[in-house]
């Protein structure tokens, strides 16, 4: 499972691609918020060997599974 696309929307909302087709728009502050400020969600990258969403140049990165975790979750 990887990370194969992003589009940052506005603040920490993104659309996020998927490996296996599937795709979101999910509110990431819950998730990053704390490490990542709003000015440096430009910063955002994928990791291609990974598939990791990293921000500042890879001192913050999501792994894959669990951004697809918390993508499709219900909670």
């Amino acid at each position: 499972m990887k990370l194969i696309k992003f589009v940052h929307k506005v603040n920490y909302i993104f659309t996020l691609f998927f490996d296996d087709k599937k795709h979101k728009e999910i509110d990431l502050q819950k998730l990053i918020g704390k490490h990542v400020s709003v000015d440096e969600l430009t910063t955002a990258y994928i990791n291609t060997e990974w598939g990791c969403l990293e921000f500042n140049a890879g001192r913050v990165d999501i792994e894959p599974k669990t951004l697809y975790h918390y993508t499709f979750s219900d909670t």
